[in-house]
Order: structure tokens, then C-alpha cells, then sequence
């Protein structure tokens, strides 16, 4: 256990422990490394504290506590937090303050001061879907829900941060009144990738149905441009065959106009039975497609190039 000498108290609305000599052991034995450390640190925390450097001090003081446990130290510390405005710091250190150091003369004061500040915190339960992400507020780290009890918190406007590896972080803005009991839920959305891999099947269904459909209604407009145009063959195909027939009874007739009624009707007979042929066969694929539309494992792919007609199927 650390012996305690005499403190005085400095001239501010709050009190500072002030060491007169060395924190050392009660044991009669050189003084340890570690005690002799600790002197150092709680000496310079006094005069940081005294020069309004709080941060300074605070951090003086938590190492001169590290070295050597002295619960003593707990209300310099606690002090250094309230000046820093870090209530919920202090709140929490000062209750330390009255455990560890039963028979300080500052514990009245103490006892105040944690009155004082309950009018400065409030209380905040954190709730994450799914659970087991690290959640912090500003730079402190609260711990990995569930956080089963809530979390004292200074009043204020702060950021809470969620992460959870693998998912891209969240940030949620909330503001803390006095004696507040607030209850934050805090989605996490999966990552872009596990997006894209849970919606990838659907998409492709999606992409291929509407592929399919496509197809069809091509398809069948196909048909119909092909008939039409087997049908005007057809008909040119005819007259031109009559006029062959009327150039042949006519006399006296030359060769070269039989050459060309002929001519003509060859080139729309080919032509005729060509759109014929493609109609049928268009018709044909598109009809089949569209009798087996709802079935997903049967299909047919019609590819139209310049001078080649291919036709897939599968079942």
C-alpha cells in the first residue's frame, strides 16, 4: 500500500492532491524503480495542472497510477478529466476515487462532484443489426454489441461508429441531454460485393427472360415483314410470268424481250420462295419459343446474319 502525505488544496473551483514528498512504499526497503517513477510523473502532472495544461496533466497522473496504484492519484485524475469537460470520465473515476481510497480526507468533496455530474451525463444503449460489430463514440470505444448494460456518456453531440469487418462502417450522428436514456439501433448494410453476389441469379433470370421476350417479339414481327414480302414476290413473280406468256403470243416478238420477261420471272419466283422459306422458318422458331416461354430449361436462339440463317436449341 502507498503512503499519503499532506495536500493542500489550490485556489479553484475544484480541489488538486498535492504530494509533499515521495509516493513510496510502507515497506522498509529501497525505493523501488517503479515508486521513484511514479513520484516523477504525479509531481509533474501537479505543475501542469497548476499551468492549465490538463491534457498534460492527465496524462501524467494516469502513468504516475499505472506505475504505482495509488487510489489517491484517482481524484487527480478525475479532476483533470472534469477540466477537460470529459464528465462521464470523471463521473466514472471519482466513484473509483471513493473505492480505492476509504480514508482520504478529499472523499466529501468527491462524493459532491459526482453529484455535480450526473446532471452532466446521460445514459446510451447501443443495439447493431447484425450484432457483434465494434462500436465507439467519437475516440472511445465502448465494445462489441450486444453491449448488455448502458453506457454513460457525456452530454453533448457526438458520432457513433459501427464496424463490422467485412461490411463498410456506419456513422450515426446523436445528442445527449442531462440524465438522457437513449436507445440508438444501428443498421449495417452488407458490403458491394455481397450485394452483387446475392443479386447476380436473380439479374441473370431477370436478363435472360427479358432477352427471351425480346427475342420473340422480334421474332414474330420477322415473320410477318417476311411474309409480306414473300407475298409482293409472289404477286411480281405472277405478272412477270404473264408478261412472259402475252410476249410470247404477240408477233412478231424479239429475243432479247423474252430474254427479259424471263429474266424477271426467275428473279421473283427465287426471290418469292426465299421470303416463303424464311417466313416458315422464322415462323417456325418463333412459335416454338413462345409454346415453351414458361418452361426454363427449354429455349431456342435464332442468330440472322448476312447469308446465314442458324437455329439453337435446348432441352
Amino acid at each position: 500500500m502507498i503512503k499519503r502525505r499532506p495536500r493542500t488544496g489550490l485556489g479553484l473551483a475544484v480541489v488538486i492532491c498535492v504530494c509533499a514528498g515521495r509516493l513510496s512504499t510502507s515497506v522498509a526497503a529501497e525505493p523501488e524503480v517503479g515508486a521513484e517513477g511514479a513520484d516523477r510523473h504525479f509531481q509533474r502532472g501537479v505543475a501542469l495542472y497548476i499551468e492549465a495544461d490538463y491534457r498534460g496533466a492527465l496524462v501524467e497522473f494516469k502513468r504516475a497510477y499505472t506505475l504505482v496504484p495509488n487510489g489517491v492519484v484517482l481524484f487527480n485524475i478525475a479532476e483533470s478529466q472534469y477540466q477537460l469537460r470529459d464528465y462521464a470520465g470523471a463521473f466514472a473515476t471519482f466513484q473509483q476515487y471513493l473505492v480505492e481510497a476509504p480514508d482520504d480526507s478529499h472523499r466529501a468533496l468527491a462524493a459532491r462532484n459526482i453529484e455535480e455530474l450526473r446532471t452532466r451525463v446521460g445514459e446510451l444503449r447501443v443495439v447493431t443489426l447484425p450484432p457483434g460489430a465494434t462500436v465507439s463514440v467519437d475516440d472511445r470505444v465502448l465494445g462489441q454489441t450486444p453491449i448488455e448494460r448502458p453506457v454513460l456518456v457525456g452530454i453533448g453531440r457526438m458520432n457513433l461508429r459501427a464496424v463490422l469487418p467485412g461490411r463498410p462502417p456506419v456513422v450515426h450522428p446523436v445528442e445527449i441531454a442531462a440524465e438522457d436514456d437513449v436507445l440508438v439501433t444501428m443498421e449495417i448494410p452488407p458490403s458491394p460485393v455481397d450485394l452483387a453476389a446475392s443479386a447476380s441469379p436473380g439479374t441473370d433470370l431477370d436478363h435472360q427472360s427479358v432477352s427471351r421476350s425480346t427475342l420473340r417479339s422480334a421474332g414474330w414481327a420477322a415473320t410477318g415483314i417476311l411474309a409480306a414480302g414473300a407475298a409482293v414476290f409472289s404477286v411480281l413473280a405472277l405478272r412477270a410470268s404473264n408478261d412472259l406468256q402475252h410476249a410470247r403470243n404477240d408477233f412478231p416478238t424479239t429475243s432479247e424481250t423474252l430474254d427479259h420477261f424471263a429474266h424477271r420471272t426467275r428473279t421473283f419466283s427465287i426471290l418469292a420462295d426465299s421470303f416463303t422459306a424464311a417466313t416458315l422458318a422464322v415462323g417456325g422458331i418463333t412459335l416454338y419459343s413462345t409454346i415453351n416461354a414458361n418452361t426454363q430449361t427449354n429455349g431456342a436462339e435464332l442468330t440472322v446474319g448476312f447469308g446465314t440463317l442458324n437455329f439453337d436449341a435446348r432441352f
